[in-house]
């Protein structure tokens, strides 16, 4: 059966329908219905959601300006209030050397966008009892026993020493950023960088024909960087709860996303890999070069990944494609409290959980923000500075430089997709700003 981004069957799964669905027979059904039918997201009228006209038109000025001024070739921006999108517009280029210009219903690579679909998908198996947040990982994969954190490196050799963690790695660590895994080839410690390289650890885009179980047992490998719990360190969690989900759900981790998220809330674009008749939507990764937007070349990563390549890699931290309008759906089911269209993905309960402060905000490296179990979340200190959105706002962006937030009191949605390396963008605060000075209620 295939995917809408992938081929469900494949050689890797064998047991796929031999037996280990049969067994689950929780992971296997769909969503379940709910006492509450809140509409799909859809287009209205400004004035219906309580926005004004006159104030959203100052989003078109700033991405006009935006593109005018050389700070980014095109953008596609959404806005939605109260479940109804009030604004959403596409600006310039999806491809300036191609001269092909930017939809509002094309494709963009969300890189770390994906991580809260990821955590999300965490905690559908959560509700049903699988698992508690502080289990350790080494329950479901082992080779994550007995984990190490790194002592000593040797840059001439890449040899390393350890010494035993204090405790063990846990789903929770996992979800926040406090394992102590990196980053790989895009982290902050070159020590690391080379570690993950020389292991054969897949950190991000590629075309190679490895699978995420692969990469992590790879990783299970490796050092960590702090004991497990201590500090905040950007890494690679969420790509082994990836893996995790397909170990507890016994389903590879596309097709788990497809059956529980993605279907029953109409994401019918979002996946790890585009399928042929979609490519010409893929949005191309551009750079500023000599005065002009050119497509990003091929570095540690062939940009064209999600329509070429062996597709076989689905990074759950990285790795998904989606538009404005279904990273906005998935944004309107947790303003929903777990619920649209009818359909109840988790409870009100479990995302009040999820939006509770588990990272402090001193180990963030400020005040103005905590992290949760999927998102950055706006403190009171940061609305006090203005342009964040109220205390509560979920956040979160990519590296292809896509972001979104959500505020939970104003019922607010702002979605800026992009896709550049490079430049000298500042279209993300000003965005961010004008969509909550466009309130007029």
């Amino acid at each position: 059966m295939p995917t809408p981004f992938s081929t469900v069957v494949r050689h890797s799964w064998p047991w796929l329908l031999a037996g280990s669905l049969a067994l689950s027979p929780l992971v296997s059904a769909a969503q379940t219905k709910s006492i509450r039918h809140s509409p799909p997201l859809r287009e209205s009228a400004p004035k219906a959601a309580g926005v004004s006209v006159q104030r959203l038109a100052r989003i078109d000025t700033l991405c006009q300006e935006a593109i005018r001024d050389g700070k980014i070739p095109g953008v596609v921006a959404l806005v939605a209030r109260h479940g109804k999108i009030v604004y959403h517009k596409a600006f310039g280029m999806a491809d300036s050397e191609a001269g092909r210009a930017l939809r509002r219903d094309d494709i963009f690579r969300i890189a770390s966008q994906s991580k809260a679909i990821t955590a999300t998908a965490v905690m559908l198996l959560w509700e049903e009892g699988r698992f508690r947040l502080d289990d350790p990982i080494s329950k479901f994969i082992p080779e994550f026993k007995n984990p190490q954190v790194l002592k000593s490196y040797n840059e001439q050799d890449g040899s390393w020493t350890s010494d035993p963690a204090k405790r063990e790695i846990t789903l929770r660590h996992l979800l926040t950023h406090t394992s102590g895994l990196g980053y790989g080839v895009i982290d902050g410690d070159p020590k690391f960088r080379a570690m993950y390289a020389k292991a054969g650890v897949v950190d991000l885009f590629t075309t190679e024909a490895v699978t995420i179980g692969d990469s992590v047992k790879r990783l299970a490998k490796l050092p960590l960087h702090h004991h497990p719990g201590e500090k905040f360190t950007y890494g690679e969690g969420l790509d082994v709860l990836g893996y995790f989900i397909e170990v507890v759900s016994g389903m590879p981790f596309d097709v788990f996303l497809k059956r529980r998220l993605f279907d029953p809330l109409g994401m019918k674009d979002t996946g790890f890999y585009v399928p042929a008749e979609k490519a010409s939507r893929l949005v191309a990764v551009q750079k500023p070069e000599n005065g002009k937007w050119v497509r990003y070349p091929v570095t540690f990563y062939d940009p064209e990944y999600p329509i070429k390549g062996a597709k076989s890699f689905f990074s759950g931290g990285a790795g998904l494609c989606s538009t404005a309008k279904d990273y906005a759906t998935f944004l309107q089911m947790f303003l929903n409290q777990g619920e649209l269209g009818g359909v109840r993905i988790l409870s009100r309960t479990t995302i009040q959980m999820i939006l509770q402060e588990q990272v402090a905000p001193e180990l963030l490296g400020g005040p103005d923000k905590y992290y949760s179990l999927a998102f950055g979340v706006v403190t009171e200190k940061g609305q006090a500075r203005g342009g964040e959105g109220s205390a509560g706002t979920f956040d979160w962006g990519g590296y292809f430089n896509t972001q979104y937030f959500a505020d939970p009191q104003e019922n607010l949605i702002g979605i800026l997709m992009k896709q550049t390396q490079g430049g000298n963008d500042d279209t993300s605060w000003k965005f961010r700003l004008l969509v909550g000075q466009s309130v007029d209620n």
